[in-house]
């Protein structure tokens, strides 16, 4: 099988979950790496969805990090058919620190801070899945399913409901060490 689209990334800190019980979508993203390497080029990378009223239309949402040309490959080239495929690309700072059983993730961009920790990292799996509804890409890699989560924006704690899954197949909370989309 010959593949056209890809991204690898390194340092992968990853969440999907709700604010409020018995939403159909998941109303917070933060899905961000450390590296992120793709046929146009290496930076900080990954994805927002801060929807904090799910009536309402998102606060932030978009692929972020401080190289435009990176965030712009994501959505036609990895997410294609999916909802996310026409998401902006919107300039943000990324840091990633993993350290041991945690992580920590923070992300600013223009009006927001966020700051995800991961705690009581599981054992480390390695992952092989196939496309799927928001993910339609095959994935490899190595992930840590998080025992604790706390999510911080501009200062202020998020009450969470994490969905038995995330958008990529795997736990809605994880640091995914390495890995790669290809489709």
């Amino acid at each position: 099988m010959a593949i056209e689209n890809w991204m690898s990334w390194e340092g992968g800190v990853d969440l999907v979950a709700m604010t409020a019980a018995g939403l159909e979508m998941p109303n917070v993203i933060v899905h961000v790496a450390r590296q992120v390497s793709t046929p146009v080029g290496t930076a900080p990378g990954g994805m927002i969805l801060w929807q904090p009223d799910p009536a309402a239309a998102p606060l932030a949402i978009g692929f972020v990090g401080p190289d435009a040309k990176v965030g712009a490959y994501f959505g036609p080239h990895i997410f294609a058919g999916t909802p996310f495929e026409a998401a902006p690309v919107v300039a943000a700072e990324i840091r990633v620190e993993i350290v041991a059983d945690s992580a920590i993730a923070t992300v600013e961009l223009e009006g927001f801070r966020f700051e995800l920790a991961l705690k009581g990292l599981g054992p480390l799996q390695k992952i092989e899945r196939a496309p799927a509804a928001f993910s339609p890409f095959f994935q490899q890699g190595l992930e840590e399913a998080a025992g604790e989560v706390a999510l911080k924006v501009n200062g202020e704690e998020i009450t969470l409901i994490l969905p038995p899954q995330g958008i990529t197949g795997g736990p809605a909370a994880v640091v995914s060490r390495c890995g790669i989309y290809a489709r």
